[in-house]
């Protein structure tokens, strides 16, 4: 199972993270976040690590050129991209995370336009922000996703999860993002929990 600890910006907490090999680190470059990264920390982070950058909406120059200059594995977008939006990216050499806000009345069919584009898709609990509102959706509704782009796990996860984490038998379930749910404050993880989270998934 794959974790991707998101909303990363402080060195010190990227290096303490590293430690714990997460197979992906995110960085938020959208304005409007509580966590947006105004100076891409000076971290080594190694290459077995893949960079994320996290965008809503943001335009296609705007997403290359950050992605160039912070040597971005990835791209998640969160916003109304369209399918041509993602392949354009992907055509750069990135890969795409497609990020879908979900709540009870979510219609999967509006992944289909995205299958085989993408490379994951990431489905987040519908809420005021794009992402990071602390909320968990229905986790049951995901059996009414058929596609075949896999998926991470988005929405209000905490370290008490683990063990309902680990009864999820969806074949296209790839691994989880987590968030706000271990923060002692925005942007700030606590490594700890983390550590303690990714023991018990084992």
């Amino acid at each position: 199972m794959k974790i991707k600890v998101c909303g990363m910006r402080d060195k010190e907490n990227i290096q303490n993270l590293l430690i714990l090999e997460p197979d992906f680190i995110g960085f938020i470059f959208y304005k409007k976040s509580k966590r947006f990264v105004t100076k891409f920390p000076e971290v080594e982070i190694p290459l077995t690590i893949k960079k994320v950058g996290v965008f809503v909406n943001e335009t296609i120059d705007e997403v290359l050129r950050v992605a160039q200059l912070c040597q971005l594995d990835a791209v998640q977008l969160h916003g109304n991209e369209s399918p041509l939006y993602c392949r354009l990216l992907k055509e750069n050499n990135l890969m795409v995370f497609k990020a879908f806000s979900v709540n009870d009345a979510f219609d999967f069919s509006q992944t289909e336009a995205y299958q085989a584009i993408c490379d994951y898709f990431l489905f987040d609990t519908k809420g005021k922000d794009y992402g990071g509102n602390g909320v968990k959706f229905n986790w049951k509704i995901l059996k009414n996703y058929k596609g075949n782009t896999p998926f991470l796990l988005s929405g209000g996860i905490t370290k008490i999860d683990a063990n309902e984490i680990k009864k999820m038998n969806h074949k296209l379930f790839a691994g989880i993002d987590i968030n706000s749910g271990f923060e002692i404050k925005p942007a700030l993880k606590n490594i700890n929990d983390i550590k303690e989270f990714k023991e018990n998934l084992k």
